[in-house]
């Protein structure tokens, strides 16, 4: 180094050379800086190497796993030198052919030298005597499956499991295998176990909402609590119906299109509210079909305005619109025109339109009996089929045989108990008729083969129409069920009882078919036929009839 020429100007040190500014050791410092850069990898300033771009350590990686190696002349890392070395002391098995370390004493790899548990020599069942494999308590594997012991010792192992165990567990495990079979009473013991065990409150109320099913159905096991706990009184019932009903409600409204969904979903709120309020005052409340009913009609309105008519506001719609969508389908104009004079004057209320175009039509339409009826023949053929057939089903002939010679309907014929059934006066209440019906022989007999049919069935369910939706609840059939009982006959049941209904009344005073039926005067009265009846007058009076 030359002679002190200026100092330093990083650290002050004395600067020898002419061209400079900073000292020889600042002056490395910063060439050595200058080759360095971050590494990828670990995020340090080093010097990278060419062909990785990262630095020496990081370039230093596994050949198979990829992993950093810290040793320079390393290809594998400890975990895959240890696995190479395993490897390489395998051999193939002469037994199973898999690679393993070979056995001196047997010569095989570990799993095949391992002495394997023999099975047990069959024995003789002793419920149905085959000799069998034993599955439990001498029962082979078919008899154990169908031991109805099974959900009482799972109740038992459940009992000892919990160190807490309810009260009612013992009732509800005897109360499964009364209605289900023993495979699903055992499923439910351990479902019910499942929700017992976890951390969540165990009362009866709680339970019970938290086994049922996020989808549509609520689940057979959440079904069984649910009938267990408000039999007892133990918890109230859930709002199974309220859902199915709101979810059938949100369908039509999604499907109404996207400009004219929210008025129709205003005036559906309002109609709840209205429910709500019926329903605290003691009033009678529409039914969730007619609030769906309604719905369906304004979607079907608004589809119309917007493919037919061009229309994506309600302001738009005139009385043209409506009398268009009436005429699509003319039998349903009067209930299609009653819901959309609702909806209409909601819209006016709320500013939505501001006239109503339904406020001139009118639906006049006939009040008398419109519908089919069956002839003499026909009734004939139809009690045959029901009293001798015999492979006619129980259900379909009390529902035919009470609608034909008694006007029952399909709702009266679902809600029918065991307990509304007189064995010694051979009587049965119908709905809300006030007085006992009674029974002919045939229509005692067909009652017979139904409640024969029902004792088939392990139930507790208190309707005499047990289905196997129904059988292990306390619900009655569906109306869907009822509705198709009597399709194999060829005849719907609304067809039926109006043919008993239109032949009382045309031969009896209405008021007293109407008291006998619990209808309403008015209503048997639509059922009288237009014309009069020639051989109950006065040949002059019938003279004067036909010349008026």
């Amino acid at each position: 180094m030359g002679k002190k020429q200026r100092d330093c100007v990083t650290c002050g040190a004395p600067v020898g050379y002419l061209d400079r500014q900073h000292c020889c050791l600042c002056w490395r410092q910063m060439k050595e800086q200058a080759a360095k850069a971050t590494c990828p990898s670990c995020g340090k300033d080093r010097v990278l190497q060419q062909d990785t771009g990262r630095c020496i350590i990081c370039s230093r990686v596994c050949e198979l796993c990829g992993h950093p190696v810290r040793a320079a002349g390393t290809r594998l890392c400890r975990d895959c030198r240890r696995k190479t070395d395993q490897l390489v002391a395998q051999q193939p098995c002469p037994r199973c052919g898999k690679a393993g370390y070979l056995r001196e004493t047997t010569g095989w790899c570990g799993h095949c030298s391992r002495p394997r548990q023999d099975k047990q020599p069959p024995r003789a069942c002793r419920e149905c005597g085959e000799l069998r494999r034993h599955a439990g308590l001498g029962l082979c594997s078919a008899c154990w499956q169908k031991h109805p012991g099974r959900p009482f010792i799972r109740g038992e192992h459940l009992r000892d499991r919990l160190a807490d165990p309810p009260s009612w567990l013992g009732d509800f495990v005897a109360h499964v295998p009364a209605r289900h079979c023993v495979a699903r009473a055992c499923g439910f013991v351990t479902d019910l176990g499942r929700l017992l065990e976890d951390e969540h409150s165990n009362s009866p109320q709680a339970l019970l909402e938290r086994s049922r099913r996020p989808g549509r159905s609520m689940g057979s096991f959440a079904r069984s609590l649910e009938d267990f706990f408000t039999l007892r009184g133990l918890a109230l019932p859930t709002n199974q119906a309220e859902r199915l009903a709101a979810g059938r409600r949100k369908r039509r409204i999604d499907a109404v299109p996207e400009p004219l969904r929210p008025a129709v979903t205003a005036f559906d709120a309002s109609r709840m509210r209205a429910q709500d309020r019926a329903r605290r005052a003691g009033t009678r409340p529409r039914s969730d079909h007619t609030l769906e009913t309604a719905l369906a009609i304004l979607r079907d309105l608004a589809l119309f305005l917007m493919d037919r008519q061009g229309k994506n506001d309600w302001a738009l719609a005139d009385v043209h619109d409506v009398e268009a969508f009436l005429a699509t389908l003319p039998r349903a104009r009067k209930r299609r025109l009653t819901v959309l004079r609702q909806f209409f004057r909601f819209a006016r209320s709320q500013h939505i339109v501001l006239i109503d175009p339904s406020r001139t039509l009118t639906a006049k339409e006939p009040n008398g009996f419109r519908g089919r009826t069956l002839t003499l023949d026909q009734q004939r053929e139809l009690f045959h089929r029901w009293t001798t057939t015999e492979h006619v089903h129980p259900h379909e002939a009390l529902t035919g045989m009470l609608a034909l010679l008694h006007g029952a309907s399909s709702t009266e014929v679902r809600l029918l108990q065991v307990t509304d059934v007189d064995p010694v006066a051979h009587t049965v209440r119908l709905g809300r008729r006030p007085h006992p019906v009674p029974l002919d022989p045939a229509s005692w007999t067909v009652l017979q083969r139904c409640l024969a049919h029902r004792e088939a069935w392990p139930t507790a369910n208190p309707h005499m129409m047990v289905t196997k939706g129904t059988k292990a609840g306390r619900c009655p059939a569906s109306t869907a069920y009822l509705s198709h009982v009597l399709d194999n006959c060829g005849y719907p049941p609304r067809m039926i009882r109006s043919t008993r209904l239109v032949d009382l009344v045309n031969t009896m005073d209405p008021k007293l078919v109407a008291a006998a039926f619990g209808m309403d005067p008015q209503a048997t009265l639509i059922y009288l036929a237009d014309h009069v009846d020639e051989s109950r007058l006065p040949s002059g009076e019938v003279q004067n009839v036909r010349h008026h």
